[in-house]
């Protein structure tokens, strides 16, 4: 058995280096979040804008932080603690690669309904969405294209045609008459294969 007053200072470096890790992890730095800032805006149209690039000058727009935390176990590539993991990484630009996406589909939608006649042409709102084509659709050829026809398939959605199509839906489900159900089918497959929008 040890003597109390040999013990007692060893007890107290114990205590000492206890105190020492509860101080470092308290005023330690706090992990390394990575934001990525969104701008949200709904034009004159109506139309709901969300964009990584700021809105143009004069438009109110909200700012929404997407924020990735990093694992507790640091990325694989450093090990370091507060980098981001690739998985961390994938997951970020999958978030902002839908939203650029859903800003180009919506900007080559409104920039036909603008250029075809269907709505008054305004020379600042042409500018901006050529502006906002420019900045989210793809360079890419073959997924340029597969934008267009979401852009094509979006126009469909917003026709009258697709409003009076969903409304007769509506309608119908609301009745209980059975002698209506194969017209239920044909207007749900009509809706369905033209009326749902790709982006919302």
């Amino acid at each position: 058995m040890g003597n109390a007053h040999t013990d007692l200072p060893r007890f107290r470096r114990a205590g000492l280096a206890c105190l020492a890790v509860v101080l470092a992890s308290l005023f330690a730095p706090p992990p390394l979040v990575l934001a990525e800032t969104v701008y949200r805006w709904v034009d004159e149209a109506g139309v709901l804008h969300l964009s990584s690039e700021k809105p143009p000058k004069g438009v109110k727009a909200e700012r929404i932080t997407v924020r990735s935390k990093p694992s507790a176990s640091g990325s694989a590539a450093g090990g370091r603690s507060g980098a981001a993991s690739p998985g961390q990484i994938a997951a970020r630009r999958e978030v902002l690669g839908k939203l650029q996406l859903r800003e180009c589909v919506i900007a080559l939608e409104s920039l036909d309904a603008l250029t075809s006649g269907a709505r008054a042409t305004d020379t600042a709102e042409l500018k901006r969405l050529q502006q906002t084509v420019d900045r989210n659709c793809s360079k890419n050829p073959e997924m340029r294209r597969t934008q267009e026809q979401m852009a094509a398939k979006l126009k469909s959605a917003n026709s009258p045609d697709c409003v009076r199509a969903r409304e007769k839906l509506a309608t119908l489900l609301a009745t209980d008459n059975v002698g209506e159900l194969d017209e239920v089918r044909r207007q749900q497959t009509f809706v369905a294969d033209h009326c749902t929008p790709p982006v919302r």
